[in-house]
């Protein structure tokens, strides 16, 4: 059977195989943090608070309004002819571009705090604008790197449990793994409540989707609905 999520022992063997300790580190953060990649790739040395073992996460969000040059009708993305005047989509305008610009601290444990000290004494930020960024990779880079080294620990594709498709190891799954762990750990209203506050989300119905994809609800549920002096008792160890 196909698996959904990422066990912490299988990125453990991840980071075991990683040819060095800034692909290592890469992996580990995704994880422990449950950071956004684009998140991830933005952090700089001066984002790391040591003394209070916390992380500033800034995520920056960018809406472009689109509309015809005709007759200013909205447009989406993918539209070709103007809805209103017919006309063919040659170049659409720009109306407003806003930027939303949403940070959050992070608590860190001590063994990535380590693992940061290390890597930075060995020289493994990257200057640039400015900053020293922390991995100075860009986006396709990031995704090779969890890929190849989901390849090379012999982890199988993951099943979208939306649509069904099988997919490779990406840095969103290991966001996924944190998200299911903590889920597996606590899944009252405050639980919930602190996920989504740390995974960033701005919908709890986002973060609620991580109960579903653990099956621990289910599971529960269908104890109870079975439950002792019942026909057809559900194995505790199931």
């Amino acid at each position: 059977m196909a698996k959904v999520y990422l066990e912490p022992e299988e990125i453990t063997l991840m980071e075991k195989v990683a040819s060095n300790l800034r692909d290592r580190l890469l992996i580990h953060l995704l994880f422990h943090l449950g950071c956004r990649i684009s998140e991830a790739l933005a952090l700089a040395v001066d984002d790391i608070d040591f003394e209070n073992a916390t992380f500033c996460i800034l995520h920056l969000k960018t809406r472009l309004k689109l509309s015809c040059s005709t007759c200013g009708q909205r447009l989406g993305r993918s539209h070709t002819f103007c809805p209103n005047c017919g006309g063919r989509i040659e170049k659409a305008q720009a109306d407003e571009q806003q930027q939303h610009r949403r940070q959050r601290v992070l608590p860190v444990d001590r063994g990535t705090l380590k693992m940061l000290k290390e890597y930075i004494k060995r020289g493994g930020p990257v200057p640039r604008d400015g900053k020293q960024l922390i991995f100075g990779v860009n986006r396709h880079r990031a995704w090779q790197i969890v890929k190849e080294c989901a390849e090379k620990a012999g982890l199988p594709r993951l099943v979208n449990p939306e649509t069904g498709r099988l997919h490779n190891v990406s840095p969103h799954r290991l966001r996924d793994a944190l998200a299911v762990q903590a889920v597996k750990l606590d899944d009252s209203g405050d639980g919930l409540r602190l996920l989504q506050e740390h995974l960033g989300h701005q919908s709890f119905n986002t973060t609620a989707k991580y109960r579903k994809i653990s099956g621990r609800e289910h599971k529960q549920w269908y104890r109870r609905l079975w439950g002792k002096g019942r026909d057809g008792d559900v194995a505790s160890q199931a």
